[in-house]
């Protein structure tokens, strides 16, 4: 494949290379401006709490991240021929990233440390990025691009009991994107009974079911549009083999959050 490459690459001309450019709507600059969107990505960095740390991730991630890991069509990443593909959701990335450093707690802690519920909680790993990612699949709207800009947070954990890591882990989640984000609405599908009681009075959304997320998930709503959702997901579990661990993942489209705010109206903005 990297021969066959070559090949196509010496057969161009630099007129071919500057009419692909023109007509290929995965390379082409994003419509908005990059004041706007920087505006947008620090609004959302700097809103999360102080036990984040935030990522500087690859533009890249290994092969079948999306479709073995997130249970994604690989037809809608943008694969690449040395095992890798284009980055296409940085809670991919930040959920890796989250089951290393997981891995790495439960190899340093011993079986009485682990065992202690202070100690799990302690365990907590939280990740956050900003990251420029391509989706094949075709989007139209406002703040809708082949590739665009996405922030993304993890809170990856152990199963505490009685949905204690959860809880925490959901209200944190909401709180820094209401913070973020403003006057937002967020809307919940309970998937399983039981999270229930972490739903309190978000209004119910009746359009996503099991799949994807488990246990609970959510949208986020600014001025109508939707800029955001977050959920639960077993990524971590299957990582790492261990049924025991938790992961929450939300994210921001930060173009569609910037289009639709405008950069005048980002709580905190000029």
């Amino acid at each position: 494949m990297l021969a066959l490459m070559r090949r196509r690459a010496d057969a161009l001309s630099p007129a071919d290379v500057l009419r692909r450019y023109r007509s290929d709507r995965f390379v082409a600059p994003y419509a908005l401006s990059f004041a706007d969107l920087r505006a947008a990505e620090d609004r959302l960095l700097a809103a999360l709490p102080a036990s984040f740390s935030v990522v500087g991730l690859a533009p890249v991630v290994p092969l079948g991240t999306c479709s073995v890991v997130a249970a994604v069509d690989q037809n809608n990443v943008l694969s690449t021929v040395r095992g890798t593909e284009v980055a296409a959701d940085p809670t991919n990335a930040l959920a890796l990233e989250a089951a290393v450093r997981r891995a790495d707690v439960a190899a340093r802690t011993d079986a009485a440390a682990r065992a202690d519920a202070g100690a799990r909680a302690g365990d907590v790993v939280r990740l956050a990025g900003v990251q420029r990612v391509v989706r094949a699949q075709r989007f139209e709207g406002t703040g809708r691009f082949a590739h665009f800009t996405l922030f993304g947070a993890v809170t990856a954990g152990r199963d505490r009991g009685s949905l204690a890591f959860e809880r925490e882990a959901f209200e944190e989640h909401l709180a820094f994107l209401r913070e973020a984000c403003g006057d937002v609405e967020v809307r919940v599908s309970v998937v399983d009974p039981r999270f229930e009681a972490l739903r309190g009075g978000l209004v119910v959304d009746p359009s996503r079911g099991a799949g994807y997320y488990q246990g609970l998930c959510f949208k986020v709503f600014l001025h109508g549009e939707e800029i955001g959702d977050g959920g639960f997901v077993d990524w971590t579990q299957r990582l790492l083999g261990n049924r025991k661990e938790r992961l929450l993942i939300s994210g921001v489209g930060v173009d569609r959050f910037a289009a639709v705010a405008g950069v005048g109206e980002l709580p905190g903005g000029d």
